[in-house]
């Protein structure tokens, strides 16, 4: 009996101390990663990032790319980088990693998630923008991030339309140009309900020759319609219409009923503020 005890009292002891080494294992001193080889300082960093915790995987992938600036796993890391800072939101950083990583590693594998992953930095930049910027001052907001975000989604469709993300940057495409055709028709009205019918026409002209797949084409006919009105230029209010009546006859407009005193962006916002991407492994 005693032999036996002894015996799975050592086995208990043993296991103990298995667990514990590897505990220690996975909890790499950050001092440490100055020793390490490439492929456990990359491990490490991705095991940090895969347990979600962001910052330690910054920090070791950080040292990774400074100690090995060349091979894969320089590249590999220079790409999770990016990705471990779009994570924790900070985004001028992780815009210069990922366009270091365009810029360095063109014919990479995998350089179309890098597009992508730039396009998602740039739609998340502002968390809620879209629902905020139309409930502002339309003709002082800033719309530089949604316009960068839509042309880094529009190189990724047009340079890899085969691309495992092209569909969803094609979706978010439709989102951001739909909400900024929406935020030329609140300027337009904003002019409209003033009396600068000019200004009115100029912006809803400019919703129709720029964005005119959106539904806010309709709006922007018929504010170009009541502007000419306003402004005495029948032919060109029967023009305008004419063209409404063909292609939106159902809108509130025929009806008396524009425009509607309802809420000005009823439309959520499909993709989360906190949307993760396709982890690049």
């Amino acid at each position: 009996m005693p032999t036996r005890r002894f015996a799975v009292v050592r086995a208990l002891l043993t296991l103990s101390l298995i667990l514990l080494a590897t505990a220690c294992s996975r909890h790499v001193r950050l001092d440490a990663a100055e020793s390490l080889p490439a492929d456990a300082l990359y491990a490490e960093a991705k095991r940090s990032l895969d347990s979600g915790a962001d910052e330690r995987a910054i920090k070791f992938y950080q040292r990774l790319v400074a100690r090995f600036p060349y091979g894969t796993y320089h590249e590999q890391g220079q790409i999770d980088l990016a990705y471990a800072l779009y994570k924790r939101n900070k985004h001028e950083e992780a815009l210069s990693a990922v366009n270091r990583f365009i810029k360095l590693y063109p014919t990479h594998s995998r350089i179309d998630y890098a597009y992508y992953l730039r396009g998602l930095i740039n739609f998340n930049r502002q968390g809620g923008f879209l629902e905020r910027y139309f409930r502002s001052d339309l003709t002082r907001r800033d719309l530089q991030y949604i316009r960068q975000s839509f042309q880094d989604f529009a190189e990724l469709v047009e340079k890899f339309p085969q691309s495992a993300y092209a569909a969803d940057a094609r979706q978010r495409m439709i989102y951001l140009r739909n909400g900024l055709a929406q935020g030329e028709i609140m300027v337009a009205s904003y002019y409209f309900r003033r009396g600068a019918w000019v200004a009115a026409a100029q912006r809803a002209k400019f919703v129709l020759e720029t964005y005119q797949e959106s539904p806010q084409a309709g709006d922007a006919l018929a504010i170009l319609t009541e502007s000419y009105t306003r402004l005495g230029q029948t032919k060109l209010a029967e023009d305008a219409n004419r063209v409404l009546k063909q292609n939106y006859p159902n809108h509130p407009y025929f009806s008396g009923r524009w425009p509607a005193k309802r809420a000005i962006w009823r439309q959520l916002n499909p993709f989360s503020s906190d949307v993760t991407p396709e982890k690049n492994s």
